[in-house]
């Protein structure tokens, strides 16, 4: 008898899986991995057999059966332009997934192994809200120089997970509401979500406010002499900008409670907190601007939000704009059930990634 949905959320050193009967958790765990285990692997796909094996391995000592399974949900990877949504896991995406032509990325696995065990029992496949769902409204992609377009790159999962709980909560459907949202963890979204499409953010990886270990926007000028200085290769500017900047290239420290502890009695280490969370507001007021000021609600979620001092000083400066709510934290595993579950109830479309990408090409 199939019963459960599996959840497959890869990370670059663990793996998350869960188990669900309908809405409700039946079983979970998070498969960390060791670096020795996966130093060796070049690519992300070349870890395949190494996570499915943990993964069929839990299941066994968990006593479940693949053949008790409804259908198997993975996290979305780096896909070609598309819209978010629930999407079956095609040939055509697996290809893409495999080549990883828009970058190398954990979350590429899921996919990859919701289909793996999907494809021998017979029964769906999918992946949401991929973090590559680009739903960008054209003006938005310009960026200032015609050679390099704005990059779409948001926590579009998590985004859009908020975003439908504030509606529900409403009384209506995410399509009917325009929100601000905040992702706050150790990347940074600042998005504007009109019905239900993010048609602008900042990039969570290369611009917007600095976080806990990326630099966030830079002064280009500044940033090119260091690149032409002779210093510095291109890998190691791009570990500056991705893995060693932010907090950490001020105060060291990439823990955000830490950070917030030091804060309380450092002078310094409180401007540097300050610098982010001030940077955080006025890309907030920017995505306001987006909308016209239709801002039904401004969410904060994210490990930032378990912070009074961090949600204080959002509070503080931009509840003019429209009532805060926030959600603490991030429950990606709930939210890829529940994009199962609409696709099993009929009450979202599955989309087929190959239409999807076809349409937005001719769009573009």
């Amino acid at each position: 008898m199939r019963i459960y949905n599996l959840v497959i959320n890869p990370g670059s050193t663990s793996t998350k899986v869960a188990l669900y009967k309908g809405k409700d958790l039946f079983k979970e765990k998070k498969v960390e991995h060791k670096q020795e285990d996966i130093k060796d692997f070049e690519t992300s796909f070349d870890q395949y057999d190494y996570r499915m094996d943990l993964i069929l391995k839990w299941l066994e000592e968990e006593g479940v059966k693949t053949e008790e399974l409804m259908a198997v949900v993975g996290r979305g990877g780096l896909l070609k332009a598309a819209p978010g949504g629930v999407y079956s896991v095609t040939d055509e995406m697996k290809k893409d997934l495999i080549e990883e032509k828009r970058g190398m990325h954990a979350a590429n696995l899921g996919g990859l192994l919701a289909a793996g065990i999907a494809e021998k029992e017979g029964i769906p496949a999918y992946i949401v809200d991929a973090i590559g769902t680009d739903e960008y409204q054209d003006i938005a992609r310009v960026s200032g120089l015609k050679e390099i377009p704005r990059t779409v790159l948001q926590h579009t999962l998590n985004l859009k997970a908020v975003s439908r709980r504030r509606a529900e909560e409403l009384g209506g459907r995410i399509e009917d509401y325009n929100f601000v949202v905040l992702h706050l963890g150790g990347g940074i979204s600042v998005s504007a979500l009109e019905k239900g499409y993010i048609i602008d953010s900042n990039c969570a990886n290369e611009y917007g406010p600095f976080s806990v270990n990326r630099t966030g926007t830079l002064p280009v000028g500044e940033l090119a002499k260091m690149c032409f200085s002779g210093e510095y290769t291109q890998k190691e500017m791009m570990a500056k900008i991705m893995k060693t900047g932010g907090v950490i290239s001020y105060l060291g420290i990439n823990d955000m409670k830490e950070v917030t502890d030091k804060a309380e009695t450092d002078d310094y280490a409180k401007l540097i907190l300050d610098a982010m969370l001030y940077q955080i507001v006025k890309e907030a007021g920017s995505m306001a601007a987006v909308l016209k000021g239709d801002v039904k609600n401004i969410i904060i979620s994210g490990g930032m939000a378990y912070s009074d001092y961090i949600v204080n000083y959002i509070k503080d400066r931009i509840s003019f704009i429209a009532d805060i709510v926030v959600y603490p934290g991030e429950d990606e595993m709930d939210a890829l059930n529940r994009g199962a579950l609409r696709a099993e109830e009929g009450t979202e479309k599955v989309k087929i990634y190959e239409d999807e990408v076809k349409k937005y090409g001719e769009k573009l």
